[in-house]
């Protein structure tokens, strides 16, 4: 597997990187606790050596999942997990990114994992009561006290970036970034990155599973998936977005390749610095996954899928209005 560095930051990790959170959280479908540490170890097997997880997923659940897959290989993997939110019940109540709480966290987050260091320790979401400056400040605490690495944030606006890499510098931001989903190109985040020599970790590059062509406007979502309350899975958005999916699958037909691979070979071409990590329960689809690092897109073919792209209008919202809200801030 190919490697890549996440900014300036010296952090370097496998090209494609292994979203943990739909092995057991979200998508209406949970691996067992046993079958999600046979696939995280099928991963490494297979060269991926970042992993990523939250205390949120589950509750808590997948960090237990993630640690026991990786401990017997803690040396050659790097973790990332998150804090942010104020968890009661089991259940997600709002934001908490109090100095305090973050340090309280990071213990729980490093017992759960079965590990003495947190590789990458992102913010999840920024919370609109704590300056971001105290944010940072605990981080950089944690990282003197020896228990963090790294700091990150998720879905930030790019002045708070600056802000709190100017307290403790940022390794690396989690942005959702896709085909679909191309707002850090606009939203100043890409050019934050660029300047600041930042890392930028694309979540949900496949589109939630959209850009892999495996469902469309026929496809019933469970109940208890968390696609069904997101704008762009309505059937009649579906319906309008497979323009996209056929854009790739005429690209893939014509490399021998899959959609969800050439999704995935966009991404990696668009900087060095990018790293995707898309998620699945399925090993054959972590397979496809990985194999994207070896398709290659030619000048002409990114300018190609460029021209193509911008005249496709993407139906819906990627998240409903209150949880937009919490991006970007």
């Amino acid at each position: 597997m190919k490697k890549r560095m996440l900014g300036n930051s010296g952090l370097e990790v496998s090209a494609l990187g292994f979203g943990c959170m739909g092995l057991n959280f979200s998508y209406g479908h949970a691996l067992s606790k046993d079958e999600g540490v046979k696939l995280v170890r099928d991963a490494v097997e297979r060269g991926v050596t970042f992993f990523d997880t939250a205390e949120v997923y589950g509750p808590y659940t997948n960090e237990e999942i993630v640690g026991e897959a990786l401990r017997p290989v803690r040396e050659q993997v790097v973790i990332a997990t998150k804090f942010g939110f104020n968890i009661e019940n089991g259940k997600m109540n709002g934001f908490d990114s109090r100095p305090e709480h973050i340090r309280e966290v990071a213990d729980a987050s490093l017992k759960r994992l079965g590990i003495e260091v947190i590789d990458l320790f992102y913010q999840h979401r920024v919370d609109p009561e704590v300056p971001i400056e105290d944010v940072a400040g605990a981080v950089k605490d944690l990282i003197a006290a020896g228990k963090v690495r790294h700091f990150g944030l998720s879905e930030p606006g790019a002045q708070t970036v600056r802000r709190a890499h100017a307290v403790q510098p940022v390794t690396a931001l989690q942005n959702e970034y896709s085909l679909w989903t191309r707002g850090p190109e606009s939203n100043g985040i890409l050019q934050a990155c660029e300047e600041l020599g930042i890392g930028l970790v694309a979540y949900s590059p496949l589109g939630k599973g959209f850009l892999t062509g495996a469902i469309g406007k026929d496809t019933k979502i469970s109940e208890n998936d968390f696609r069904k309350i997101l704008p762009r899975f309505t059937p009649e958005a579906m319906e309008k977005n497979q323009a996209l999916v056929d854009l790739l699958k005429q690209i893939a037909d014509r490399k021998k390749a899959t959609p969800a691979q050439i999704a995935l070979a966009w991404l990696l071409a668009q900087k060095p610095w990018i790293v995707p990590i898309p998620g699945t329960t399925k090993l054959h689809r972590l397979e496809e996954n990985l194999a994207s690092a070896d398709v290659e897109l030619s000048t002409s073919d990114l300018a190609e899928i460029q021209r193509a792209a911008a005249e496709i209008a993407i139906e819906g919202e990627r998240y409903p209005e209150q949880l937009m809200k919490t991006t970007g801030r």
